[in-house]
């Protein structure tokens, strides 16, 4: 292969698989989630080639799983088989990028607007916890870690309204467009503000002010294209 399959952006390590708590998993289940993360973050190129045996070194388990777990994610679009080499990190296009966050906007924002009515206040602040792990990660400058704790408290957000469609559809989304533009938002010194929107919004929600929710959010996914979306 003509590139060095094995490691990410910058050379960087592929994350430990992940802890999935109390439930069982497989390999497979937990390299696809470990892979995901990679895939989000953008230790995994757009455009480069990943061997199965070489990321299995990384996970430190057999070229079976990964496969398997790297098959699961092409049926998601986020990689393509090349015969006798591995997997392609899909490309996704600005015109797709528009797209996806353009139907996140229509989805997302007035679902959190109408949490600022709805959600009673216990559950909100249990969002609080994830919300603090983006702050953290994002002044440590741990990607990973960001956009582990970022799902974990979008999706836990829009949860609470009651659709589990709806919120299999803006995780497909997140899966899809992926943020790019991470690493160079920790470069510039402006990760932590984006990651404290996250703080604004559930205060916001918190004192039920739709006016500044909406702000927050449109704000916010508005970073999700221009900024973290954006191809280096």
């Amino acid at each position: 292969m003509a590139q060095n399959t094995a490691q990410g952006a910058r050379g960087a390590e592929l994350p430990a698989l992940p802890r999935l708590g109390g439930r069982r998993s497989s390999y497979r289940e937990r390299v696809a989630d470990a892979l995901r993360a990679a895939l989000i973050a953008g230790e995994l190129r757009p455009g480069e080639v990943y061997s199965a045996p070489s990321l299995a070194t990384r996970f430190g388990v057999s070229a079976t799983p990964v496969r398997e777990a790297m098959l699961d994610l092409a049926k998601e679009g986020l990689v393509d088989t090349v015969p006798n080499k591995g997997f392609r990190v899909t490309v996704v296009s600005d015109r797709q990028l528009d797209e996806y966050t353009h139907v996140r906007a229509l989805i997302e924002i007035p679902t959190v607007v109408e949490l600022a009515r709805t959600a009673d206040r216990v559950s909100l602040e249990a969002l609080r916890p994830a919300a603090r792990e983006i702050v953290a990660a994002a002044a440590a400058g741990d990607l990973i870690g960001y956009v582990e704790a970022d799902t974990r408290f979008h999706l836990g957000l829009l949860a609470l309204a009651g659709n589990a469609h709806l919120v299999e559809v803006v995780a497909d989304l997140r899966k899809r467009s992926r943020l790019y533009g991470l690493t160079a938002l920790v470069e510039a010194g402006r990760l932590l503000a984006s990651a404290e929107e996250h703080l604004e919004l559930l205060d916001a929600l918190l004192e039920r002010d739709e006016k500044a929710v909406h702000a927050v959010m449109t704000r916010h996914l508005g970073h999700v294209r221009s900024l973290w979306a954006a191809p280096d």
